[in-house]
């Protein structure tokens, strides 16, 4: 995956080259096979790397941390980090008796990983997510497409484009992988098979509000098993909850969180989608494509530290806006349609979000690729999405 990851360059390697000489420790941390360890030896060429992976870097960590953190110098990359929790307090110890050591830490076993930095290094280390990659990196590339179909079935997990692989069978067997090598780590259950089901259920539910009793009972498992699962599956970056906007412009205002995933091709597999052309005529595909957009915004925001909260809307007769960006003055309204075809329709709930918020920040995003100013509200061809953060 290096030859891959050298041609397109991550946007997220100037935000953390920069914070380098601010911080002596620095975490990237994101989903399996995002490409974190491709860039942080990329953008630290003369650090020493260790990899806990490797049972023997693995034994001498733990048995002798102190002589390991002294034997590769000065600047030293440690990748899964977390297979070695009390390598995090020797950390901890060193950079602040040596003010000129400084550690790349990357794991993909999230829960346990942050749990450390959180004890240990809390104040001490600048954290990072990379995420898949973005339709903004495979632009310019041999990777890139037109076709939001293609793009919402293969996602952006770089093996798929590093060695051309089928979508829907890599991502299958991630989520096994996922599943037998991490979801294992935390949940103390011999089978995971109601846990993959799980998954394949939240798969079914995007765009969706969430509803903790309704899946528990597919399951035969409790409300809270369900909350704790969801927990699992957002801290390992499967997926996030958007919450309501909170501003009570009226008292209908529906209470419950929406669920996405944080790439549309593993939605995809596990909705057993084998191919681009079934998404036409799938009864997802709608919120496939919010999905993905809301994915696209999400990695922008990652990538250019951007920290502005996303919201939906919803009162309970039915008028909803799918994404507000919390902003100052004003905050962003954004409808999504999948259509190529503008309809008038589709400005309704817009125009109504201008009247009672009194905000003129509006757009629409949609399945074209045309972007123009219609009678106040922006239209955003679906490739333009992340132009939601520039001011109209």
């Amino acid at each position: 995956m290096d030859y891959l990851c050298n041609m397109i360059k991550r946007k997220i390697e100037k935000r953390i080259k920069s914070l380098e000489g601010k911080y002596q420790v620095i975490s990237v941390t994101g989903p399996r096979q995002s490409g974190k360890t491709t860039l942080v030896k990329n953008v630290f060429k003369e650090y020493q790397y260790v990899n806990f992976e490797d049972i023997s870097t693995r034994e001498f960590a733990i048995n002798d941390p102190k002589g390991f953190l002294t034997s590769f110098g000065d600047r030293i990359i440690i990748d899964e980090a977390q297979h070695v929790p009390d390598i995090f307090s020797y950390i901890q110890v060193t950079v602040d008796e040596n003010k000129d050591k400084r550690f790349i830490l990357t794991g993909s076993q999230n829960f346990l990983l942050l749990e450390k930095i959180a004890q240990s290094l809390a104040g001490r280390v600048a954290i990072f997510y990379l995420l898949p990659f973005s339709y903004e990196e495979l632009d310019g590339t041999k990777y890139h497409t037109n076709d939001r179909l293609k793009y919402m079935f293969t996602g952006g997990y770089p093996p798929i484009y590093d060695r051309k692989l089928n979508p829907s069978e890599w991502l299958g067997n991630y989520i096994t992988t996922y599943v037998e090598r991490d979801v294992r780590q935390v949940l103390n259950v011999g089978d995971l098979s109601n846990f993959q089901k799980f998954i394949g259920l939240c798969a079914g539910r995007i765009g969706q509000l969430i509803n903790f009793s309704s899946i528990g009972n597919e399951l035969s498992v409790s409300y809270h098993t369900v909350q704790n699962w969801l927990s699992i599956l957002e801290t390992s970056f499967i997926t996030y909850r958007v919450y309501p906007y909170h501003k009570n412009f009226n008292k209908r205002l529906i209470k419950s969180p929406k669920l996405y995933f944080n790439d549309t091709g593993l939605v995809c597999a596990l909705l057993r989608i084998v191919n681009p052309d079934q998404l036409n005529t799938h009864y997802l595909k709608g919120e496939i494509f919010e999905n993905m957009i809301f994915s696209e915004i999400r990695k922008f925001q990652f990538n250019h530290s951007s920290k502005k909260e996303l919201y939906f809307w919803r009162d309970n007769s039915g008028k909803e806006i799918d994404c507000i960006i919390e902003d100052s003055p004003q905050s962003k309204a954004i409808e999504i349609k999948s259509a190529i075809t503008i309809h008038q329709d589709f400005f309704k709930n817009l125009r109504w979000w201008q009247e009672i918020s009194k905000s003129k920040n509006a757009s629409l995003i949609y399945g074209g690729g045309d972007t123009y100013n219609r009678s106040g509200i922006r239209v955003l061809g679906w490739k333009d999405c992340t132009k939601v953060f520039q001011d109209q």
